[in-house]
Formats: structure tokens, sequence, C-alpha cells
């Protein structure tokens, strides 16, 4: 084959600029995989970039494709000798624009940016996993360092990213307080989230107080949740921003409440990919999947990830399998 099917986009804008097109086949370079994908999950990323935000400065080349999140089939190893040999089963993320993204039949992705895919999970379920639980990880484990006692607050626990900081606070023992919306209020408990509160009927910092750590998956983008969050820590406490352009102001503002703050962007990093992979297969965490679309329908999958009201992760059916 010289090509495939993907959804491309000739110019940033609305939904409605991604269509499927014939592309020519991806061709792997030194230790890269070629990939035959069956589903990619669909991130706010994707939908940002799309629209002219997110890292679409940084395209050089139209038509693009992308999608970071893919779940597949290695057709081609880096080397003879690597463990992961053609026809096993692999699942990771590429980072977009860097390489061409994961809403197509191929892709070609670095070797330290996939591992094996669970066993115990289909393509559409691993699909909806890296970029979410590796954020997530790394906001959660890796900054914050989750620990017994820690007192955490996670906004939009119900999301993609917050779905999985949820699980991962509260396996290693911190006490975590989920905000969601009114139907999401029993599943974030099965989390295992200590508290939730629906900010449908209840503002926040009217509950909580002596807050270690805010996992901010929302900003300012609705409502001054980034703001009000920093009423409700403790002194020196740390806020964790994470949707890109959502609080353009939190380092300053965290300053002058007497907070720490940062950012997180996530690295697509296989090794702790597979460290979330046994936590997946011993059923301590799991993935779920609110909607999945076929290829043709990528535009209506990001109109439903731009509602910002899905239960998990939304996802991309590449191919039949």
């Amino acid at each position: 084959m010289t090509t495939m099917r993907a959804v491309t986009m000739a110019t940033t804008g609305g939904p409605e600029v991604l269509t499927v097109t014939d592309v020519p086949m991806p061709t792997k370079v030194n230790s890269e995989f070629l990939v035959k994908v069956f589903a990619a999950g669909v991130n706010p990323i994707d939908a940002k970039t799309r629209a002219g935000k997110g890292v679409s400065a940084s395209i050089q080349n139209y038509p693009a494709i992308i999608g970071q999140d893919f779940s597949g089939v290695v057709m081609e190893s880096p080397y003879e000798g690597h463990p992961l040999k053609p026809g096993d089963e692999v699942y990771g993320m590429v980072m977009v624009p860097r390489f061409s993204g994961s809403y197509a039949e191929y892709l070609t992705v670095p070797s330290l940016s996939l591992t094996k895919k669970p066993a115990g999970i289909s393509h559409v379920e691993a699909a909806g996993v890296p970029l979410a639980a590796l954020t997530a990880w790394g906001m959660v484990v890796e900054v914050a360092k989750a620990h017994e006692g820690q007192r955490m607050l996670i906004h939009a626990g119900a999301g993609g990213v917050g779905h999985f900081a949820v699980q991962f606070a509260s396996y290693f023992g911190a006490h975590v307080i989920a905000t969601g919306s009114t139907r999401n209020q029993a599943w974030l408990k099965e989390l295992g989230a200590s508290e939730v509160i629906d900010y449908t009927t209840t503002r926040f910092e009217e509950v909580v107080s002596n807050v270690d750590v805010v996992v901010d998956l929302i900003g300012n983008v609705h409502d001054s949740t980034g703001t009000r969050s920093l009423t409700v820590m403790r002194p020196g406490a740390l806020m964790i921003n994470g949707p890109t352009g959502s609080w353009p102001t939190f380092l300053d503002d965290a300053a002058a409440a007497g907070m720490r703050a940062t950012s997180y962007k996530v690295p697509p990093d296989g090794s702790t990919l597979a460290v979330i992979s046994r936590l997946i297969t011993s059923g301590d965490v799991r993935v779920t999947v609110d909607t999945v679309f076929d290829l043709a329908d990528a535009a209506d999958a990001h109109r439903a990830i731009e509602s910002g009201h899905t239960r998990g992760k939304i996802v991309l059916k590449v191919r039949d399998f």
C-alpha cells in the first residue's frame, strides 16, 4: 500500500475542517515503529489545535493529521531483535505536530513512546488511556507526590484526565475531593473520591478548606474556578494547572496568595505507561469510554468533547477489529 485513510485538516477552524482523505503512508526511520491503528483517543488539546490554538502554531505543513492517543498492532519494529514484534498489540501517544497524528490508519512512533497494550481491555478502551492517564500520573504522582493524609482537590474529576487523577490519588492514599456534575456524584465515589461536590448546586469554596494540592483541570475559563480554588488552600499549598491557556495569570495569582504553582506538560513516556498498564491489569485503575465515533465522524467527536460534559474519554474507531 502507498496510501491510507486519515482525518486531515487543510486549515484551522471549526469541526467541519476535519475531513477523511487518502494520504501517503508514513515511513518509519531509525528507532521508530510503524503501527496499524485500530482506535484513536480524542482529547481537548486536539480540539484546541484544530481551532487554531493548542499547538497549531507549530504545524508546518497542511493538510495536517492530529490526534495523539492510539491503540493498534505493530507492523514494523525498529530492528529484528526488538522485544515488540510485528503483530504485537501496543498503545501509546505520539507528539503532534512533531509527528503526524493518530487519526489515521497507520502512524510512525518513537520506540520510547509506546508499550504493550493490556490484554484485558479492548483497543477502544486502550486508546482512551495514554495522554489522559500519563497527564494525571504526572500531576498527581510525580508533581503532587500523592500520599496518605494529603488533601487533594481535583476539578473536573469525571473528565478524561480527571477520572484517572481521582483513581491515582486515591490509590496512593490521598483524601480526594472531586468536583463534578449531578450525574457523576456516585460514579466519582466509586472511582475513589472521598468527597464529591456537585458544582451545579454547591460552591466548592463554601464547603472545602485546608487543601494541600489542587489539580486544576479547568482554570479560569469557567466561573473563575482557578481563582476561587486559591481561597480553599492552606498557606504554601500547591496548585497544578493543566489545560493550555486556561488561566494565563495563574503563576502570579498563586504567588500573590502565598501558594506554590506549576503547569504540567505531558511527555509520551512508554515506560510510565507500562506502570499504568499494570494497574489497569490488576483492576486498581480503569478507563471509562463515554462515546465511540467512527473515523469519518471525527467532527462530531470534536463537537462532543468541546461540550465539556463527557464522562471519561471519547474515542475514534479507526477500523474494524
